[in-house]
């Protein structure tokens, strides 16, 4: 099961409710309804038809949008939350009802509806137009009167999947260790799909780059390295003195901006280890690094990838085995001679396993140490914000008022 929260966020949620509730880009929308709500009944707010047949969305919107409206001038300047969960292909059908509690138990984790705060955080829909996903609506304003604060919400979205996978019995998904390289964008694979290009420019300058300082033994080396695979170099030199280069960043030749300038990827973009102090502190004697620098593959390359992570996947498997430091090492120095490999004998199925050893090399979860606790609100604190007392723009009192006194 994977959860997508989408970004940036939305201004107005009512194109969303459209497009849930229509026929979808291929009519692949059947049936659309509400499975679950935050505060009330989901029955109660399914939108009903109208005599042509469409759908009113006025009593549904606008309860969405009555804390909101409260908020005036404080509102988030893109208050819509929108995330996606699905099941991968061949689990099981869910239920409304379970469908329901996944969509609960994504709201509780990331804070914008803990369990027994019904009433006083965001109020959120789930909507369901097909067998394998729901999605997942909110406004960015709390009934008490605050507006909500999602921070790293994509992580607690996880562990909400990871939980019904558990619960459920679903196909298990990999946890997000923050260990992979950063994935191109929408924009960067339809430019690719458009182009008819194998793979995104990310992609293809992150393999050249970690294959140049595989082979590299220095600055220069590297740079020259990528020159010679055909990649633009733009260094970037400090302001203060000139002739020290602070950074760089890369381009491939035709990957352009509509006003003609190439399109450059800094180094720590691609992946945290070809920033350029981490490849300097890579190729200085005596510092941390991979561990030794294996040298180009001769005509025996298969058979020195092959021993390369053989005897890697022997020393990490090997009772307690070494320690974490060198443990990163170890799947380091495969990688480097997997991927030099890949690169003389063009191998697909190399690339792959170099970028698995990569991938290893790097700590877990080094970037996801402050996470908020499941259940946490993201709210204000208490008496942050004033609490709403009429509705907005009438001065009157509310009627049938909830806990937070505002309409339920």
């Amino acid at each position: 099961m994977i959860g997508k929260v989408s970004v940036p966020r939305g201004k107005r949620i009512e194109p969303l409710l459209w497009y849930l509730y229509g026929p979808g880009k291929k009519n692949e929308h059947t049936d659309p309804h509400i499975v679950a709500a935050g505060w009330r009944d989901p029955a109660e707010l399914e939108p009903p038809r109208r005599p042509d047949g469409r759908r009113d969305f006025r009593t549904l919107t606008g309860l969405l949008r009555l804390p909101h409206d409260a908020l005036g001038d404080r509102v988030h300047d893109r208050p819509v939350w929108h995330c996606s969960v699905r099941a991968a292909p061949g689990d099981q059908t869910l239920s409304d009802d379970e469908w329901a509690e996944v969509a609960a138990d994504v709201m509780h984790r990331t804070g914008l509806c803990p369990r027994g705060q019904e009433h006083d955080a965001v109020r959120w829909v789930a909507i369901r137009h097909a067998d394998d996903h729901v999605h997942i609506v909110a406004l960015l304003a709390r009934q008490d009167g605050g507006k909500a604060f999602p921070w790293r919400d994509f992580y607690q979205v996880a562990d909400a999947c990871h939980a019904a996978e558990q619960r459920y019995g679903l196909t298990p998904t990999p946890p997000c260790d923050r260990t992979a390289g950063r994935r191109p964008g929408r924009a960067e694979q339809g430019k690719a799909d458009r182009k008819q290009w194998a793979e995104a420019p990310r992609v293809t300058l992150r393999r050249h780059a970690a294959t140049a300082a595989a082979a590299a033994s220095s600055e220069a080396e590297y740079f020259r390295l990528l020159e010679q695979a055909g990649v633009l170099i733009h260094l970037r030199r400090s302001t203060r003195d000139p002739g020290q280069v602070t950074g760089y960043a890369i381009a491939l030749d035709g990957d352009t901006r509509p006003d003609g300038q190439p399109v450059w990827y800094g180094g720590g973009k691609l992946a945290a280890d070809l920033s350029l102090p981490r490849l300097r502190a890579r190729w200085e004697p005596g510092r941390a690094g991979p561990g030794p620098r294996p040298g180009p593959p001769g005509p025996d390359a298969w058979d020195q990838a092959a021993a390369a992570a053989a005897a890697a996947s022997g020393q990490l498997g090997a009772g307690p085995g070494p320690g974490p430091a060198d443990a990163g090492d170890i799947a380091w120095a495969a990688a480097d001679v997997l991927r030099a490999a890949a690169a003389v004998l063009g191998s697909p199925a190399l690339r792959l396993a170099a970028d698995a050893y990569d991938r290893a090399a790097r700590p877990p979860g080094a970037a996801c140490r402050h996470r908020r606790r499941p259940g946490a609100s993201c709210g204000p604190r208490p008496g942050w914000w004033p609490r709403p007392r009429t509705r907005a723009g009438t001065g009157r009192w509310p009627t049938s008022r909830s806990s937070s006194g505002w309409p339920r």
